[in-house]
């Protein structure tokens, strides 16, 4: 299941002991037992003008529906705002309709790309999920967010690079998916990671230098010592709490973790090519989704699908730089370079 809470945080929050903590921990034991079944256009017209002439240009618009589970565990819940309804009294039912919206709007930017399957699928989303539900996820068709504990976790809803990771699996999904296990899964992670991070910093329009590269920043209460889930600048230190303990992520091969939690490991080795597109984006500057993301995403789409391990991703990215942008290009090299600086392949070729 595509969650963006690890199961190896939600178990150190469940067996916690802390006085303080007693809400948050009965919160995770609840998460953990309730199970997550997977499941397996509008237009819109932008007006500009260009010296005396206004230009007419068409994109698709996103169709988003918005219900309300009422704190019950049955989907999608009551419907509570669709696309041409106004904002609403609740804080997250009108967050999640945004951030699909955001999502949206930089695959289209980005990527020519309509919705999620690249044909306009309508975007659903159910909020108030359980009762103080320690989690957020997609279960192949539509979002779920939980409210969150209050003590460790708040509302998911307010994150972006939450909301757009999730629908990010939607994205492979429809491309044909990578296997939820070990590294493809891993790599499932880190695509849907680049996702959420790519729609953040266009929405702030922030360039690759001047990007957090942070993946749920603002879902911790104050009272955790960390600064989001994960870091894709610098996996392994984004949280370093007395209760959640210290955030496991490598950003090298030579500190992969074998192991047979979470699925082989999907959420904690994910720091390894997060650190490789990371190093890519840096590299070439300027704003990462044209040039880094691109090759990511044509790569996708290029028939990654099954179960490929880093090594493999990591040479279907540079042959698609290569092939977009020549193989003695600075695209091609980054790419090389940067999956080398993560140990996924020996050396680099000079160009």
């Amino acid at each position: 299941m595509h969650a963006i809470i690890p199961p190896y945080l939600l178990t150190r929050l469940a067996t916690t002991d802390a006085p303080h903590l007693a809400r948050a921990a009965e919160a995770a034991r609840a998460t953990l037992a309730i199970p997550r079944v997977y499941r397996s256009g509008r237009g819109l017209i932008d007006v500009t003008v260009d010296g005396d002439s206004l230009v007419f240009e068409a994109s698709p618009a996103p169709e988003r529906v918005i219900s309300d589970a009422q704190n019950g565990e049955e989907l999608p819940g009551v419907r509570v705002r669709g696309e041409d309804d106004p904002p609403t009294d609740d804080t997250a039912v009108d967050e999640a309709f945004d951030g699909l919206g955001y999502t949206h709007r930089f695959l289209w930017d980005a990527f020519e790309r309509s919705s999620i399957d690249g044909a306009g699928a309508a975007l659903l989303a159910t909020v108030h999920f359980g009762v103080a539900y320690d989690n957020a996820f997609w279960d192949g068709v539509q979002m779920v967010f939980g409210d969150g504990d209050g003590e460790v976790f708040t509302g998911f809803t307010r994150s972006v690079t939450v909301i757009a990771h999730e629908l990010a699996h939607g994205v492979i999904d429809a491309a044909g998916g990578m296997e939820y296990i070990g590294q493809s899964g891993a790599l499932n992670e880190s695509v849907s990671d680049v996702v959420g991070v790519l729609t953040e910093q266009h929405r702030l329009g922030h360039t690759a230098e001047a990007a957090d590269w942070l993946i749920g920043a603002g879902i911790f209460t104050d009272a955790v010592s960390g600064v989001a889930l994960r870091s894709m600048s610098a996996p392994g230190t984004a949280y370093d709490d007395d209760v959640l303990g210290s955030d496991p992520q490598p950003a090298h091969m030579r500190d992969y973790v074998s192991t047979t939690a979470d699925s082989g490991g999907v959420h904690i080795n994910s720091g390894i090519p997060n650190k490789a597109f990371h190093l890519t984006a840096t590299a070439l500057g300027g704003f990462a989704w044209e040039r880094a993301g691109r090759i990511w995403y044509d790569t996708l789409l290029g028939g990654v699908t099954g179960r490929p391990d880093f090594a493999g991703f990591a040479a279907a990215t540079v042959t698609t730089a290569e092939t977009l942008y020549g193989a003695a290009s600075e695209e091609a090299a980054a790419t090389r370079a940067a999956w080398v600086g993560v140990g996924v392949i020996d050396d680099a070729p000079t160009v």
